[in-house]
């Protein structure tokens, strides 16, 4: 079978660089540019070298939007702009901090960590206000590692690898934790700050329906404010992308958890008819397992970084 599918179209960015066949990550001892040293991304195929892919396209269709379906896999992606001022130009309520200082992976039992926080030092060194702000890229399913690969050697790829987005990742497991560390800074009478790619907010908000409001620094209900990017053709850059700065809006904890727990009920009828397409003739659980009517997987899986 032929050689025809160009891996260009799977990966959008090496180490910042738009992906192209016959890349050579490993020439410049795979430095990223965004934080002036050697990528820290891993996959168990590569033991020895980083990983260093930082975003990828959604659609393979060699007709993608980059604003739309080009997304960001690594956090790090989001150092290539300054999003810390960005937060304090954006989410600072009140006056803004005269000393403002930055302290990153902070980290506390009982709450968990964050990626920094910025704070409003006083003379005395005590911190004053403050927010917290948190990075989230999106996992991917599957694997873009062949097509990383192919880029590498030069080659096209025979078919398209099979690959996802972990949407449901980021919203059962980022959100949740948003939820939870909101409620802290609710306390706290502070406010965290979620640096997400817009496509991701876009999938949350079309999933939750929750208060959202522009008005971040002064709603006095907001303790968690999404400050969303996305990937666009830099003007300045031949061949390259820049995070743009897209949304800043704000919710409540209770407003966010409020809608992602208590969704309207599916209708009874539909789940009769869901049960009706499941029953078998076998009445214990015995009788069950033996018919392999029983999924046995434990739920339990090795996690890896292949993406």
């Amino acid at each position: 079978m032929p050689l025809h599918f160009n891996p260009e179209l799977i990966i959008g960015e090496l180490l910042g660089e738009k992906a192209y066949k016959g890349i050579d990550p490993s020439s410049n001892n795979f430095e990223c540019p965004f934080i002036k040293s050697r990528c820290t991304k891993r996959s168990t195929n590569l033991p020895n070298e980083p990983y260093p892919v930082c975003s990828i396209w959604r659609k393979g269709d060699g007709n993608a939007d980059p604003k739309q379906d080009l997304i960001f896999v690594c956090p790090k992606r989001f150092y290539a702009v300054d999003f810390l001022t960005d937060v304090i130009d954006h989410c600072w309520p009140g006056e803004k901090p005269k000393n403002a200082r930055f302290a990153p992976e902070v980290k506390m039992a009982d709450f968990g960590n964050v990626d920094f926080v910025i704070a409003d030092v006083q003379d005395d060194g005590e911190v004053g206000n403050f927010l917290s702000v948190e990075l989230q890229a999106i996992d991917i399913t599957g694997s873009v590692f062949k097509a990383y690969q192919a880029l590498r050697e030069g080659k096209d790829l025979d078919r398209s690898p099979t690959f996802g987005l972990n949407w449901d990742n980021v919203y059962k497991r980022y959100v949740t934790q948003l939820i939870r560390k909101g409620y802290f800074h609710h306390h706290w009478k502070s406010k965290i700050v979620a640096v997400i790619p817009d496509q991701v907010y876009k999938y949350i908000t079309s999933r939750a329906d929750f208060m959202r409001s522009t008005d971040v620094k002064n709603n006095p209900q907001i303790n968690i404010i999404f400050m969303t990017y996305r990937l666009e053709i830099d003007p300045n850059h031949s061949g390259k992308y820049k995070p743009t700065l897209v949304t800043v809006e704000g919710t409540s904890h209770s407003s966010l958890q409020h809608a992602i727990m208590y969704k309207d009920a599916p209708l009874k009828e539909a789940f009769f008819a869901q049960i009706k397409k499941s029953l078998v003739r076998a009445v214990d659980l015995a009788g069950l397992i033996k018919l392999g009517e029983i999924p046995l997987d434990t739920g339990i899986s090795e996690g890896n970084n292949d993406n």
